[in-house]
């Protein structure tokens, strides 16, 4: 193994970028991104998901490329492209695949490269689909041309606390070396250190698993919301009294979205299903969560009575985050409208282009429109710090208040305002 190895990293998203920038401290990396633009903006130094700063992409070493013959002759290619599900929630493989013809085409025999997948899927992808993909498309052969590994991402939008350079990486390779590089290569750009799994096939479970176990205690607090609901009894104030129990775990109710947990426990569904396995727990979770936004829109239309203006704060997948991919908050919308409101739609942080192109909707600034039904469905800062005066201002006589997240709780509001929350 080289004691510098040239790195190139495939895709320059959430994970791509901040893997780029992290390991560019230490090595020789190139960013290739067949986004034409996102690489002139990042040349810019403006990275449009917010994951890393503009001093930190100016002063960065990292090359940022478009064109794959650029990338030609790498020691290790690291693939963090995008892993979505199709309309029927079947795995995406796509992108993945499209990445690996891509680096196919680059790859020096004499030099042996590892190939190393970050993107997310369910065990047995990188071994049996994409190894023999590099084969098939290069005319290679692995072990002898190439060599897998696999590292699963574990970036989490907007997180400034469980960044690249301090959490724990897991690693995994084809055989002891490529596991001894990953180690070397990822520990020295994370404090958190490396954790070598058992087989590329353990590292993919992983990462599976982290996400679809995270749904499924969301998909438990979903569900008893809506319980507690029929007794008019608020979740938060159920969850304030059990989290004084010192084992509680302390999930909370609301719209799974983004590109991991609502997605990766399909994934794994999807393997068992292969198997002949029926995944009830994982899918019954899904079924919970992805009905979440029709059934808060059915429970503010009831409790309207009558259908009218609506305004929805909030359409990004998460708070303080860009990031709009798998937005859920799309669901109570979309039904609002179909049960015959207006809503118009308000974020401080979504892109409108990538709003109108993605849902078809337009977003609305706050200029002092009343509506009959408000909600509060992503906890933004801005919209956190509002002021008891603006969030007064928003509603028209008799309208209702509807804060998915609990951000306004305690708020000593005009009493004639219609309060509802999970």
């Amino acid at each position: 193994m080289s004691n510098s190895p040239h790195i190139v990293v495939i895709g320059l998203g959430y994970v791509g970028l901040p893997l780029a920038v992290a390991l560019a401290r230490k090595f020789e990396v190139i960013g290739l991104d067949v986004d034409h633009g996102r690489i002139a903006e990042l040349k810019r130094g403006h990275d449009r998901t917010r994951e890393v700063d503009a001093d930190a992409l100016t002063a960065s070493n990292v090359r940022l490329v478009d064109q794959a013959d650029e990338c030609a002759g790498a020691d290790v290619y690291i693939v963090t492209v995008p892993t979505p599900v199709d309309a029927s929630n079947t795995p995406d493989l796509t992108a993945v695949l499209a990445a690996t013809r891509t680096l196919a085409g680059l790859i020096d025999p004499a030099k042996r490269p590892t190939i190393v997948y970050e993107s997310t899927v369910y065990p047995g992808v990188t071994e049996d689909i994409c190894g023999p993909e590099i084969e098939r498309a290069g005319g290679l052969q692995r072990g002898r041309d190439f060599r897998l590994g696999y590292s699963p991402e574990r970036i989490n939008p907007g997180d400034r606390e469980h960044t690249i350079d301090k959490i724990t990486k897991v690693i995994a390779g084809e055989d002891a070396d490529v596991v001894e590089q990953l180690a070397q290569i990822y520990g020295a750009i994370t404090q958190g250190g490396v954790f070598r799994a058992a087989s590329i096939k353990a590292a993919e479970a992983a990462k599976a698993i982290e996400n679809a176990q995270r749904d499924i205690n969301i998909a438990f607090m979903n569900e008893v919301a809506q319980i507690f609901s029929k007794v008019d009894l608020s979740v938060w104030d159920v969850l304030a009294a059990a989290r004084t129990k010192w084992n509680f775990l302390g999930f909370e109710p609301g719209l799974v979205g983004g590109h991991c947990i609502g997605v990766d426990p399909y994934y794994l569904s999807h393997l068992a299903q292969k198997l002949g396995h029926k995944p009830q727990v994982i899918l019954a979770g899904r079924e919970t969560n992805d009905g979440m936004g029709e059934w808060i829109a059915d429970v503010l239309h009831e409790r309207r009575k009558k259908a009218g203006k609506a305004l929805v704060l909030g359409l990004t997948f998460k708070e303080n985050v860009p990031d709009l991919r798998n937005s859920r908050t799309v669901d109570v919308v979309k039904r609002l409208q179909w049960l015959g409101h207006e809503v118009a739609v308000a974020d401080p942080l979504a892109d409108p282009d990538e709003v109108d192109r993605e849902y078809g909707l337009a977003l609305t600034e706050l200029n002092g429109e009343r509506y009959d039904l408000v909600v509060g469905a992503v906890p933004h800062r801005d919209y956190r710090e509002l002021p008891d005066e603006r969030i007064e201002g928003l509603l028209a006589p008799g309208g209702t208040l509807a804060d998915l997240k609990d951000m306004w709780r305690g708020r000593a509001l005009h009493p004639g305002i219609d309060r509802w929350s999970l």
